[in-house]
């Protein structure tokens, strides 16, 4: 696991190693055991390295055969051993124990295409000397990051984080995306190949970017399998296919040289790998929990539940969150505006984890791979409104406004009412968006100041085309599945995934996913959407009846809660200050997004018990703290 930069200067430019050093050291947090650096003419190559895997000739950069190639990898390659014997046996010699060697030795062989035997998490860079080519990829669900800026000279930069492309080149534009931004609002992240700022993209998910003499080659390498036949119509078979592959996927994952532990959250998914890495360890698992001091958004006894059954080497913590000092932190390292508030519990059992272990696997993926989030029975027993004539409508909307909206996002009646204000619209994208979404498009209009708006132009709304798009693509797939492709084109990889990358890495800490091996989720995705999501109410049904003999019933009974903290009481409490001393700043106000107005009434309307905004008012803060603490210094204006 690493972080990684570089750059390839067109125009007969040559690479420095003064500004690669300067990129180099902003991601020391990702790799605190090594730093290396390579150049070679035009392309300078860097990395900072947390050893996991080969402690000893695991340094990068890493060259292959007679040094013509050049590697600086961030990830791990989980099947890399059976890789390199197969290579072995085609006359490949290896000088090190490290997976980055078999991806050369790979590439040698396949070229870009590589890519596609690798089983992992990854982002990574090569130089092919000989053919003057330089590859970027990135794996194929998007765990690993990778961005990048194309410049006039044909020139090229890329970095795991945004401030370090401008080390690299300092004349790089800072001027931020309103569009970027716009999209922000709506989803609480920034979707690819977008990012805050208008020079700088995102290498998407399952893509490769290959660059020589100055032109770049953009290509998608993988996808979910749309339109694949089922691999089983027998359920009781596919119950074994799964448990099988995720047994295989967590053996994968136990892979290590150095402590390697678990996130324990209390849930189904986490509580299933805890489980399986129980009977492939032969020692106690070590496990961790996070928890507040506010009851209903602790699962810390559910996940005590499952330690005592292992008997696994549990360690709970339970945080009183210093704001002042954690939040700025949290902006700065996430590198662009980012309001998914799970990002705070995250940040702070990563730290504490990092306190015994340097790896820990954990359960995302279980929700996207089988439906378990709420919003899928909603969208499902939304389609009942697809039938109801005009008038019936009207009485649905109006009866969802009369419904009070407080106690974000666990109150019933706040989940009643999203889900009858989005349950009236009749087109898919839109219904999912006003489901999911921060602030709605109807809503902006009030709060956006005049010049911002005209700012955005026809690009206002981009967020729904962004939606659409991902829903068009899985046009012909049944309904559960159709929507599970959405989630794994947009949400998971673009938020969830962030998440967890920057929390942990800014603790200097692995994160590995089982559920999310690719042939897991392939496997998964071919089974009908019906095994998934029974009726309206058996979520993950398939995945729970496979591993019920594991967990405790009081675990498989439970809904999903997931990793929230108690945002509408903070901003009435301890945050009320610190909100209004930033958001309504004459700084704040004066970046040209916002109206006073449309500001104070969403602050007033949440301090006086009229709704809820805990999580707007988050995703406002943390733009202003994005500004303050994290926007990368010199002349930029917020939006042009």
């Amino acid at each position: 696991m690493c972080g990684i930069c570089g750059v390839a200067r067109g125009a007969g430019g040559a690479a420095d190693r003064a500004s690669l050093k300067r990129a180099n050291d902003l991601i020391a947090h990702r790799g605190p055991d090594d730093e290396g650096f390579f150049l070679d003419g035009p392309v300078g190559l860097a990395m900072r390295r947390l050893a996991i895997i080969d402690l000893n000739t695991g340094h990068q950069p890493l060259s292959y055969a007679d040094e013509s190639l050049w590697i600086v990898f961030n990830g791990e390659i989980y099947n890399y051993q059976e890789l390199r014997a197969e290579l072995e046996t085609r006359g490949h010699r290896f000088k090190t124990r490290s997976d980055t060697e078999a991806i050369l030795a790979l590439y040698q062989e396949m070229g870009p295409a590589c890519v596609k035997k690798l089983r992992g998490m990854f982002a990574f860079a090569i130089w092919d000397k000989k053919k003057r080519r330089l590859l970027i990829a990135r794996d194929r669900i998007g765990k690993k990051p990778l961005v990048y800026a194309e410049r006039p000279d044909g020139s090229l930069l890329f970095a795991s984080e945004l401030r370090c492309l401008f080390a690299l080149d300092p004349g790089l534009s800072r001027a931020v995306d309103p569009v970027s931004v716009d999209m922000y609002l709506s989803l609480q992240y920034i979707p690819s190949p977008k990012t805050i700022y208008q020079s700088v993209k995102k290498l998407p998910p399952a893509h490769t970017l290959v660059w020589q003499d100055g032109n770049t080659t953009l290509e998608k390498y993988w996808d979910l399998p749309l339109g694949a036949k089922p691999i089983t119509n027998d359920f009781e078979e596919a119950k074994r296919l799964l448990r099988d592959k995720l047994t295989e996927s967590t053996r994968l994952r136990m892979i290590s040289d150095v402590p390697l532990g678990a996130f324990l959250s209390g849930g189904v998914d986490s509580s299933i790998i805890v489980a399986l890495m129980s009977g492939l360890s032969s020692k106690p698992v070590k496990t961790f929990s996070i928890g507040f001091d506010e009851e209903r958004f602790s699962e810390t006894r559910y996940a005590k539940m499952v330690a005592d059954r292992y008997k696994t080497d549990h360690t709970e913590f339970v945080v009183k969150p210093q704001m002042a000092d954690v939040l700025p932190k949290l902006a700065w390292h996430y590198g662009e505006p980012y309001a998914d508030a799970s990002a705070l519990p995250t940040y702070y059992v990563a730290r504490e984890t990092r306190k015994f272990v340097t790896v820990a696997l954990n359960g995302d993926g279980g929700d996207e791979n089988f439906a378990g989030y709420v919003r899928y029975f909603a969208m499902k027993a939304a389609r009942l409104a697809d039938a109801l004539p005009g008038p019936a409508l009207s009485a649905l909307r109006a009866g969802a406004e009369l419904l009070p909206e407080w106690n974000a996002p666990y109150g019933t009646l706040w989940r009643a009412k999203r889900f009858l204000r989005s349950a009236v619209f009749n087109d898919l994208p839109g219904r999912h968006l006003k489901m999911i979404g921060y602030f709605h498009e109807d809503e902006k209009p009030a709060l956006y100041a005049p010049e911002f708006a005209a700012a955005l132009g026809l690009e206002a709304g981009s967020a729904k085309n962004y939606m659409a798009r991902a829903f068009d693509a899985a046009a012909g797939e049944d309904f559960v599945n159709r929507m599970l492709y959405v989630d794994f084109k947009t949400y998971l990889p673009e938020c969830l995934m962030a998440k967890v990358d920057i929390a942990t890495m800014a603790c200097s800490l692995e994160g590995r996913s089982p559920l999310l091996d690719h042939e897991f989720v392939e496997l998964a995705y071919r089974m009908p959407g019906d095994w998934k999501l029974r009726g309206l109410r058996g979520h993950k049904w398939i995945f729970k009846e496979a591993f019920k003999d594991l967990l405790p019933p009081q675990i498989l009974g439970r809904g999903k809660m997931g990793f929230g903290i108690p945002l509408g009481a903070w901003f009435r409490g301890p945050l009320k200050d610190y909100w209004a001393d930033h958001v309504l700043s004459k700084d704040a106000l004066g970046r040209g997004y916002f109206t006073e107005k449309g500001l104070r009434l969403y602050w007033d309307e949440h301090q006086g018990g009229r709704r809820d905004h805990g999580y707007r008012l988050w995703a406002l803060l943390m733009l202003e703290l994005w500004h303050r603490h994290a926007a990368v210094p010199g002349e930029h204006a917020a939006f042009v």
